[in-house]
């Protein structure tokens, strides 16, 4: 085991409030791409960029093509919880994690019985009609043809917050205030490129801090311990 990890387990073992901040490199384990690793969604060809494709203002103007790449981009089937999302669930369970907050819509922490888990940027898990707000499973837009339609005629819209788009003012509070009171904050598999949800770590008030990344990262973290191995792998070993 090598010395970062060593430190990382004490650092665990020592800590009774850890908050993990993740984001799309947690679910590359599971076999969902990422944005921007060389084979991730940001490297594939479509008609256009998808981070125009993901836009409020493309949504609005060009549904048909929205729903077309979000069904065969954002909609995995067979995913699974990787070993990130247990070990976390795991440090929720014996009272040691406070939260997970994530900038993934992948609902995959549920799915590994973290409870307390906020959601940035929503989640493909939840779908409701922008007429009457009926709520829809996510297997109605999967297995709907074009834009995917309430019995009322609104657009069934996924609750994923789109590029224009701004992240809950109830969830970023909880988001600080996490942050703020954890004893240990690990972040893992995002590039901190994507703000305001990357500002979020500057709230961080103590003096460890991890970070789990294989690439490098838009922010100085020069104080953080650093471990460039997979997420899974790594807490696997904890």
């Amino acid at each position: 085991m090598s010395r970062e990890l060593e430190t990382l387990r004490t650092w665990v073992q020592e800590s009774e409030k850890i908050v993990f901040f993740g984001g799309a490199g947690v679910s590359t384990e599971s076999g969902i791409p990422d944005f921007r690793s060389q084979d991730g969604l940001y490297h594939q060809e479509w008609a256009y960029p998808p981070e125009v494709i993901l836009s409020h203002s493309f949504f609005e103007s060009n549904p048909e093509e929205f729903f077309r790449f979000y069904r065969a981009k954002l909609l995995i089937k067979g995913v699974k919880p990787n070993a990130a999302h247990l070990k976390l669930a795991e440090w929720e369970k014996a009272g040691k994690l406070t939260a997970v907050i994530t900038q993934n819509i992948d609902g995959l922490h549920q799915d590994a019985g973290s409870k307390n888990v906020l959601e940035l940027h929503g989640s493909t898990r939840r779908n409701h009609c922008e007429r009457c707000g009926k709520s829809y499973p996510t297997s109605f837009i999967a297995e709907s043809e074009g834009v995917p339609r309430c019995s009322c005629g609104g657009i069934v819209k996924p609750d994923v917050v789109l590029y224009e788009e701004g992240l809950d003012s109830e969830l970023l509070e909880r988001s600080i205030m996490h942050i703020s009171e954890a004893d240990l904050l690990i972040i893992g598999g995002t590039s901190l490129n994507v703000y305001p949800a990357a500002g979020l770590i500057r709230y961080f008030r103590g003096s460890r801090l991890a970070l789990l990344n294989r690439g490098a990262v838009a922010m100085d973290l020069k104080s953080a311990l650093v471990i460039r191995e997979p997420i899974g792998a790594t807490l696997a070993q904890l």
